[in-house]
């Protein structure tokens, strides 16, 4: 069947049967599937990132949610799932460099070092900045009708967001090396 068709196509144009030839032979594109899911898990994970950070958040805030004394439980609500997602993400990522790097010798050491970095933000945003940022703005006096933002509060979202900058640089840079390597 091929052959017919090539047959037809060279006795119409020559030219264009070896155009054919070279697009069936440069198909070939293969990637691997770590890469993939590498690639998959950081494009992900940092999109995510960033419509939390730049979209929900910030709705939240403008929209007077904060204010509330709900506004810790559905923080937490939010930020525990989101964080989970972020340590399978950042397990895919490092996982996915590790074995990336056991078979192409030639790539990046310091891949390896921005994956651990990425895992460590997660492990730290999971089990220490959340959880402490979650205690601190639980509303328990209910005789306390002033509800006030506790000052180390700022200072937690600044670390927050310090780790959040951080992520995402690592993150597309890690990203773009694994664009770059495919």
């Amino acid at each position: 069947m091929l052959s017919e068709l090539l047959l037809k196509l060279e006795t119409k144009d020559t030219t264009q049967a070896i155009i054919f030839m070279t697009t069936i032979s440069t198909i070939e594109f293969r990637r691997s599937s770590w890469q993939t899911a590498v690639l998959f898990a950081l494009g992900f994970w940092l999109s995510a990132s960033l419509v939390l950070d730049w979209v929900i958040m910030p709705s939240l805030y403008v929209s007077g949610m904060m204010s509330q004394d709900s506004f810790t439980t559905v923080g937490y609500v939010i930020f525990w799932a989101f964080n989970r997602l972020e340590l399978l993400f950042a397990a895919v990522v490092l996982t996915g460099v590790l074995a990336w790097r056991k078979i192409h010798y030639q790539w990046h050491t310091n891949s390896l070092l921005l994956a651990v970095i990425l895992f460590a933000i997660a492990i730290f945003n999971t089990y220490l900045l959340t959880p402490q940022m979650c205690a601190m703005g639980i509303h328990l006096n209910l005789f306390d009708t002033v509800s006030t933002i506790p000052t180390e509060m700022n200072l937690l979202h600044g670390s927050y967001f310090f780790l959040e900058v951080i992520k995402l640089v690592v993150g597309g840079t890690l990203l773009f090396r694994c664009w770059q390597n495919s």
